[in-house]
């Protein structure tokens, strides 16, 4: 079996309004629909790097105490924690090996030629 949830934990946290901070959670896999629908949003339209709120609100499922992620709640994250987000969102999605492998083979292949 596929394992679809991941568990983090965010290096400050999120500060909710009353002041709790919610600092472990849990992130899915993301699905193509995922990364469609915010290029629908006029935000993204306006703002491209907007998009990666919105895919982020989608698949976390939960933070902390918070069982419903929003985009507004990706925006009050601290810069550390977005960038946490976002280096695990690319990991868990295998995203970050494709990029790390591809510039290594090709050095391979340079250093081969020379």
């Amino acid at each position: 079996m596929i394992q679809t949830e991941f568990e983090f934990s965010l290096p400050k946290g999120y500060i909710d309004g009353d002041g709790n901070i919610h600092r472990t959670g849990i992130m899915r896999l993301a699905r193509a629909i995922d990364e469609i629908v915010p290029m629908r949003d006029p935000r993204v339209k306006t703002n491209p790097a907007y998009a990666t709120a919105i895919i982020l609100s989608r698949t976390i499922v939960r933070l902390g105490a918070l069982d419903s992620i929003s985009p507004a709640i990706i925006e009050g994250l601290f810069v550390a924690d977005l960038n946490y987000l976002q280096k695990f969102y690319r990991k868990i999605n295998e995203l970050e090996e494709e990029e790390e492998e591809t510039p290594k083979q090709d050095e391979e292949q340079s250093e081969g030629e020379e």
